[in-house]
């Protein structure tokens, strides 16, 4: 634990490793402002760290809450009493989603981590949800591993999960901490590697096990439509569905071109086969191409790019006493959406 400017000073990194923080360095402050730190070192000089306090936190705009899995488990433990809004509940601008009643020794140097979890989280969480929404019924798999920076990356797969409603995601880890098996198809490299749509389709489904499903890139070599009719011709009930990434150079995916293809798959009588969009995939779009006949939705960008919900901390109340900074309100803000967490 960093518990003064000292042990900031004495603390070091080895040359050799990832940028991102470790476990055990969140959990000892590392990842925080040093300002925290001084904090410390200026309450403890007059015997006021650990003077009892109330600390909510607020957001500067509306979304969906998540994040609190890793507050919970940065500050458990500590004897501190701490309501919250259950994770998955929208709230409103300026509504207190967080309360910390304790001393202030035992939280104060986490603020910046605390945020940091709850503004991330939340934003994801709210990317995934709105997506998850215009797509009603059918599944959206998330697909932004690629986006991020592979240190987070699995937190925004498994808040897209288990908060914003998506059925899947395709990055091992993420999957994994929701207790799912990651979802995904197969990239153009294999396709590219092997020549042929078909060939790769044919080497696939001789490889892998029945369980894994059989999900192919239709637009790499030829026109959607043809390629789709050659995998199901050749696969049979073994075709669980196609997948149209079409770039943008050649159009992208258009809600034509999903109507034709499910047209020429029905007419054909593989309506077994599902039709997977993905690129650029946005809540719009997705409503749009739903309604075109497509079956599952590969979101990426926009729900790893969501903008974080910036998130504030505010002391409340000191020994019992109503406090505030000028332009807010003194004392705790209540809201009974609040339950109690620890």
């Amino acid at each position: 634990m960093l518990n003064s400017l000292r042990d900031v000073l004495a603390f070091s990194v080895d040359g050799a490793r990832f940028l991102s923080a470790t476990h055990d360095e969140i959990r000892s402050g590392a990842a925080t402002d040093v300002y925290f730190v001084n904090t410390r070192d200026v309450l403890t000089s007059v015997g006021r760290l650990d003077v009892p306090v109330v600390a909510e936190v607020f957001a500067r705009e509306g979304g969906l809450f998540a994040g609190m899995g890793e507050v919970i488990e940065l500050l458990k433990g500590r004897p501190l009493v701490i309501e919250a809004l259950p994770e998955g509940e929208r709230f409103s601008p300026r509504e207190t989603v967080l309360r910390i009643r304790g001393s202030y020794g035992e939280f104060g140097i986490f603020e910046t981590t605390v945020l940091g979890f709850l503004a991330s989280s939340s934003g994801w969480a709210t990317a995934a949800r709105e997506c998850a929404d215009a797509a009603g019924s059918k599944p959206i798999l998330s697909f932004g591993a690629r986006h991020l920076h592979p240190a987070v990356a699995s937190v925004m797969d498994s808040v897209a999960v288990r908060v914003g409603g998506c059925a899947g995601a395709s990055s091992i880890l993420g999957a994994k901490l929701c207790g799912k098996m990651p979802a995904g198809t197969i990239p153009h490299s294999a396709v590219l590697i092997m020549g042929d749509t078909l060939a790769l389709a044919k080497a696939y489904d001789a490889a892998l096990p029945g369980e894994v499903g059989r999900i192919f890139l239709v637009d790499t070599f030829r026109d959607e439509a043809e390629e789709a009719l050659r995998l199901a011709e050749a696969l049979g009930k073994r075709l669980d569905a196609i997948r149209l990434d079409t770039p943008g150079e050649r159009g992208g995916v258009t809600p034509d071109l999903v109507r034709e293809v499910r047209y020429r798959l029905d007419m054909a009588s593989f309506q077994h086969v599902r039709i997977v969009v993905s690129g650029g995939l946005n809540p719009a779009r997705i409503a749009e191409l739903s309604a075109a006949g497509a079956d599952v939705f590969g979101v990426g960008s926009y729900i790893a790019h969501a903008e974080p919900i910036d998130m504030t901390m505010d002391i409340k109340e000191i020994e019992g006493r109503p406090v505030a900074k000028r332009g807010r309100l003194p004392g705790v803000l209540a809201n009974d959406r609040l339950v109690r967490i620890q």
